[in-house]
């Protein structure tokens, strides 16, 4: 039996994990993700990337779990959305989500998840990750439904200020590429991470009783 775990606090992760066969271990890390940032722009130079930033900082995750698990393996992720060349993290508070979504409504971006699966098992330590990305196409919002959406505080929780699975999904229009990335783990992109590690789906499958 393989030991599966995932390192974030993000129930949606979560859920998306669950519905698809996995019954994983949570267990949230305790990085400091604007101090492994800054560590990283100093060893690059002063510049990342979007695409390193969040596989950073799900590899950061990962490895903070992993030191703490005997065996296993063990995913990290991260999400961010990209809006004219800028990304879009969890909005501070309820002031920068009210403008994040005056800026997004009716247009379109990117949301970029970073993937890290770390392999502790016994004769096969390792690690692989990669980014999967998702065009989502936002609805034209009216100052009134951004207010309300906003009182909720579901933005305040979650990058790029919405989300496609709970209350936000009436303001995503359409999304080209994988649904199930937006929500925060591409379900393809984990089954390759595994295949590199020699593990297939169907071992977790088995493991959890699915």
């Amino acid at each position: 039996m393989i030991t599966f775990t995932l390192a974030s606090a993000s129930p949606a992760r979560l859920a998306t994990l669950r519905s698809a066969g996995f019954d994983p271990i949570v267990v949230v890390s305790g990085v400091d993700e604007d101090a492994v940032l800054d560590e990283a722009r100093a060893a690059s130079g002063g510049t990342l990337t979007h695409a390193d930033a969040i596989l950073i900082l799900a590899k950061a995750k990962a490895e903070d779990v992993a030191s703490r698990a005997s065996a296993g393996l063990v995913l990290g992720c991260d999400s961010m959305l990209e809006l004219d060349g800028e990304i879009m993290g969890k909005p501070r508070d309820a002031v920068t989500a009210t403008a994040r979504w005056r800026a997004m409504r009716g247009r379109s971006g990117a949301l970029h998840t970073g993937h890290w699966l770390v392999d502790c098992r016994e004769g096969h330590p390792g690690a692989t990750g990669g980014v999967a990305s998702t065009a989502v196409h936002f609805a034209d919002l009216s100052d009134a439904e951004i207010a309300a959406y906003v009182a909720t505080g579901e933005p305040l929780n979650v990058a790029g200020a919405f989300t496609v699975d709970g209350i936000g999904g009436s303001f995503v229009e359409s999304i080209e590429g994988d649904h199930h990335n937006v929500v925060g783990v591409s379900l393809p992109l984990f089954r390759r991470l595994l295949g590199e590690r020699g593990v297939s789906v169907t071992e977790l499958w088995r493991a959890n009783g699915a």
